[in-house]
């Protein structure tokens, strides 16, 4: 979630209490639902049967009413909770969004790099804990339903939304989410703090038109890998629901994915709360065009497993109307109702919510909102996220006692960036202050921005772009005649041409104002759904440049063609079309770059501070076009380390980069992600040696964007994506972290007893200092029916150690965690084979060799006798997955030329006819070709596909086979565009 483009109220909580916007008194115990004695089940089996139809269609809405007669009070669904308490929406303010104002922890990729689920069940801890106190100050506002966390996997660094998720693994994704989601719950899970759901199900990791993209997942890579996410917080009860994901799956939207209730439910004895994303129901009728009228769309919904809409803001009357036009309709049964209630009456009671006292939590007060323990906690967390990515001739750590004198230049060096699922910063530690305070009295200090301060003048009328002086700023205009502060702006430089405007008249940075065609200076950073805070300097053929508006509504089809700015009759910039555009000469006032240089020369140190605006550089909506770094940040190192042999580069962002020339010629590296108010702290705790570093990366870092597949291509297994697949030289792999010390690994030893395989090594810390090693366990299976990952996480331990110390790390798995999908008779699958067991310290860092041998199964030849399911391939050429039906299944969608492969197929004596159930929309007659052992072996049969005139409508073809005998891969190849869904060889 979300399209909100609204404007964010920024309420902290003082503010909200002075309105007194309480929640209102508990109601007396009166009816048995109220009974906290009682059994949950009956609890709300009384509720239940005491809400009129009237009352149960009102709670399927995000914004539940009160319900008086029963004195039930209002509960909202949906309190962003990413990384701390982050924003929820107003239903007294027409859903306008009311940002929380406590503590944000370090970005969820930045949770996972700390490799501590013990720790990040701390961080969720403090997360519930806030949550209960904003709930405290206005119930109406903050609900204890927290949308969090975000378990998608990173397959793809250059999805937009990789700030928000833990690891293109499942098994770390699923540790730390178990983590996060026990921590926001509490330790017992019939009384729970808070509510954890999971987002985003399923296998949502574009942004590009992300409603009407369908991700194709092959039955392996949906059971192995995406759902793999999932399942794990599901499953320990530490999360208790999940949100549908926007996107389609197989051509289903995963709004009506029956897999809600199919699969998803079957993880757990206890009810689940599955919610659908900001505006999803509606897309159903709308972009998706999947059924024709909202009754039809809601009951499908409701029956596939989702049980609260969030949708048309806070007006529930459309809902509310087309679920009762279900239940008139037929569409819907009394029964369907009652489920999806009994599922949000069941998590409400285990929030308290009718308990008379309200519950174990309800005495969790406002106090506990940026405490100073959940500070301390903030930086803790930030110190073990930080990565050193290198560290040549030990540059790294900085002496204190020697360094006497540090400049930190850079774009990020003295600001910190909240994100789209933040809450506000209620104190701010940026990198510069960070290293002021390490550094003390005795220390010295430059600093700079690396920012270009321009003017920009018009050149036909030779006047300067001059903005407001006060707080609130004015609109641009063309007045000054001579550059001085009110002329000048600093330009930040995002990359890909766009830049940001911060004026030097007062601080803020200009965009469009209140959806005109004027330009403010008004604003403390980038920000909006929009952001409508960007612009692009294009340079003409006489050396001037149109000034162009870049906000991100100018790339929408209904913005029209004014994009540039102009000066009007009194001056004013206003928007007009490129040929209207007034043109500017640039006057450089003072060359980043140049600055930079000055500050870094004679220096003991120059920490070098970039990275991304997390509004701009991919985020929701929008996904990455490339992993590089800006242009002008790429130079600004090169500047420094030419200017400064003791360069140290921090990198500041949300994702991989390319950071291949760093890697060779800067001393040394340190990653982190947006950090939080301590960021500034967590830095220079690292930098200076106060925390010795052991953050580990959770995805592989590619040296370049070039070799990857297309952003829309989900099959792991084909493509060789993630650590788990690829075979090619990375930047940094997954794993991959450095030290300030050094650990020797011995003695590895595996056992097995019963089901679990235990490996044990010693590990002893041969360095100096104290430090934390991450130690990964992986796995690789050597023989195999089907394509095996390189290799697989199975366990990891961060340990501690003091300097000369050993200690025994024992890591632990589930000889079935060993099993993958076996498609030839749907199910899971530990087959017989030598698994090699590998330790290490990053999955290409690996120190010790073992093996196990596993007594499993050996998948037998295929069968294509029975009746085989076209989705159930070996491989595949140019084909789609598609929707069988519009309630559940899957088919192979297919054009001219395309084919399935089915491996190693016993024919026996010989198969006489093949049979499939396929589907032709449109006219004409298609065929399926079955040959042996390639595409273009030996062709055993053609079967006529007829037309049968809609997607939905499958028929039965036949066809006579000849020399299908003995055991050959089986293919069908493809001539015009059909759908199958079955087929058999018998």
């Amino acid at each position: 979630m979300r399209f909100r483009p609204r404007i964010s109220v920024m309420l902290g909580v003082a503010m909200v209490a002075s309105l007194g916007l309480t929640g209102p008194a508990h109601a007396k115990e009166t009816y048995p639902f109220q009974n906290p004695r009682l059994p949950l089940k009956t609890r709300v089996d009384d509720l239940l049967k005491r809400l009129t139809v009237d009352e149960k269609i009102s709670l399927l809405h995000q914004y539940e009413p009160a319900i008086p007669r029963l004195g039930i009070k209002p509960f909202k669904t949906g309190t962003e909770g990413l990384h701390g308490v982050a924003w929820s929406t107003d239903i007294h303010n027409n859903g306008a969004v009311v940002t929380a104002n406590g503590t944000v922890f370090p970005q969820a990729i930045g949770l996972a790099s700390t490799w501590n689920p013990a720790l990040i069940k701390k961080v969720g801890s403090a997360v519930g804990d806030e949550a209960r106190g904003f709930n405290s100050v206005n119930p109406d506002v903050w609900g204890l339903q927290l949308w969090a966390p975000v378990v998608n996997l990173l397959r793809d660094p250059r999805w937009g939304r990789n700030e928000e998720g833990y690891s293109e693994d499942p098994y770390l994704t699923g540790a730390i989410s178990t983590a996060y989601g026990s921590g926001i719950e509490g330790p017992d899970k019939d009384h729970l703090k808070a509510a954890p759901v999971l987002k985003h199900y399923l296998a949502n990791n574009n942004e590009v038109n992300r409603d009407t993209t369908s991700s194709d997942l092959r039955p392996r890579v949906k059971n192995e890998y995406d759902e793999k996410a999932f399942s794990p917080a599901i499953s320990a009860d530490a999360a208790t629901g999940v949100m549908a994901s926007y996107n389609l799956v197989n051509g289903r939207p995963n709004t009506v994915n029956p897999d809600l209730n199919d699969v998803v439910r079957k993880w757990t004895k206890r009810d689940l709360l599955n919610v659908t994303d900001a505006g999803a129901p509606n897309n159903l009728t709308g972009s998706e065009k999947y059924y024709a009228t909202q009754p039809e769309a809601d009951a499908a919904l409701i029956k596939a497993g989702l049980d609260s809409f969030t949708v048309d803001d806070t007006n529930a009357g459309p809902t509310t109307a087309a679920v009762k036009s279900a239940l008139s309709q037929g569409l819907l049964k009394q029964s369907d109702l009652d489920t999806a209630v009994s599922h949000i009456l069941s998590l409400r009671v285990r929030l308290g919510d009718f308990d008379p006292d309200g519950g174990p939590y309800a005495k969790i007060g406002k106090s506990v909102i940026n405490s100073p323990a959940n500070q301390a906690l903030a930086r803790q967390t930030a110190d073990q996220a930080a990565v050193l990515l290198k560290n040549s001739g030990n540059a790294l750590p900085l002496d204190a006692a020697k360094t006497k004198k540090v400049a930190v230049v850079g774009p990020l060096e003295k600001t910190l960036y909240t994100d789209w699922y933040s809450g506000s910063l209620p104190y701010k530690v940026t990198p510069l202050d960070g290293i002021k305070q390490r550094l003390g009295a005795g220390g010295t200090v430059t600093d700079s921005e690396a920012a270009d301060r321009i003017a920009l003048k018009d050149t036909k009328t030779g006047k300067y772009i001059t903005a407001g002086t006060g707080a609130s700023g004015a609109a641009l205009k063309e007045s000054a005649t001579s550059a001085d502060t009110t002329t000048q702006f600093d330009a930040f430089d995002w990359g890909q041409g766009k830049l940001t405007l911060r004026s030097v008249a007062n601080g803020k940075y200009a965009g469009r104002y209140n959806w005109g065609d004027t330009m403010v200076n008004d604003q403390d950073q980038p920000n909006g759904w929009f952001v409508q805070q960007m612009f692009s300097l294009e340079k003409q053929d006489d050396g001037g440049y149109l000034l162009r508006y870049s906000g991100y509504e100018a790339d929408e089809s209904w913005f029209g063609d004014k994009k540039y700015l102009k000066a009007s009759d009194d001056g004013t910039l206003v928007l007009a079309t490129k040929d209207e555009a007034s043109h500017f000469s640039k006057d450089t006032i003072s060359s980043g770059a140049d600055e930079a240089v000055k500050a870094v020369k004679g220096a003991d140190a120059a920490v070098v501070v970039v990275g991304s605006m997390p509004f701009i550089n991919g985020r929701e909506a929008h996904d990455r076009t490339t992993m590089a770094l800006a242009e002008s940040q790429e130079n600004l190192i090169k500047a420094v380390r030419a200017a400064n042999p003791n360069t140290v580069l921090v990198v500041e962002n949300s994702y991989p980069t390319t950071l291949n020339w760093e890697q060779e010629n800067v001393p040394a590296i340190l990653w982190t992600t947006h950090a939080g108010a301590e960021t500034g702290h967590a830095l220079a705790d690292t930098l200076f040696g106060d925390s010795n570093p052991a953050g580990r990366l959770t995805q592989t870092w590619y040296r370049s964007e070039n070799g990857l597949p297309d952003i829309l291509d989900y099959d792991i297994i084909k493509s060789d994506r993630t650590y788990l697949y690829y075979k090619g030289q990375t930047l940094y792999p997954f794993g991959y972290g450095l030290s300030y010390t050094n650990f020797r690994y011995s003695g590895l030893h595996v056992s097995r007893a019963g089901g679990q395989v235990t490996a044990t090594v010693q590990v002893t810390n041969t360095g100096k200092r104290a430090g934390d090693e991450v130690v990964q366990l992986y796995t690789h299976q050597r023989t195999s029916r089907d394509k095996q990952p390189v290799k697989q996480l199975r366990a990891f331990q961060r340990v501690h150690l003091a300097p000369g110390q050993t200690t025994t790390a024992r890591l632990t798995f589930n000889a079935s965690d060993l099993a993958h999908w076996d498609v030839t008779r749907d199910k899971n699958v530990v087959e017989t084979s030598t698994y090699d067991v590998l330790v290490g310290s990053s999955s290409a860092d690996i120190r010790q060799r073992s093996s196990v041998r596993v007594q499993g199964e050996t998948i037998p030849a295929r069968n294509l006798a029975v009746q085989t399911r076209a989705v159930d391939f070996d491989d595949y050429k140019g084909v789609r997955l598609v929707d069988e039906t519009k309630v559940r299944g899957d088919a192979v969608g297919a054009a001219d030329g395309d084919w399935i492969k089915f491996a190693r197929a016993s024919l026996g004596s010989g198969a006489a006819t093949f049979t499939a159930s396929a589907a032709k929309a449109s006219t004409g007659d298609g065929s399926i070709e079955v040959r042996l052992d390639s595409p273009t072996g030996p062709l055993a049969g053609t079967a006529t596909v007829s037309s049968t005139g809609d997607v939905y409508k499958y028929a039965t073809t036949t066809a006579a086979l000849h020399g299908a005998t003995g055991r050959h891969d089986v293919y069908l190849v493809f001539h015009g565009d059909l759908r199958v869904s079955t087929f058999s060889l018998k």
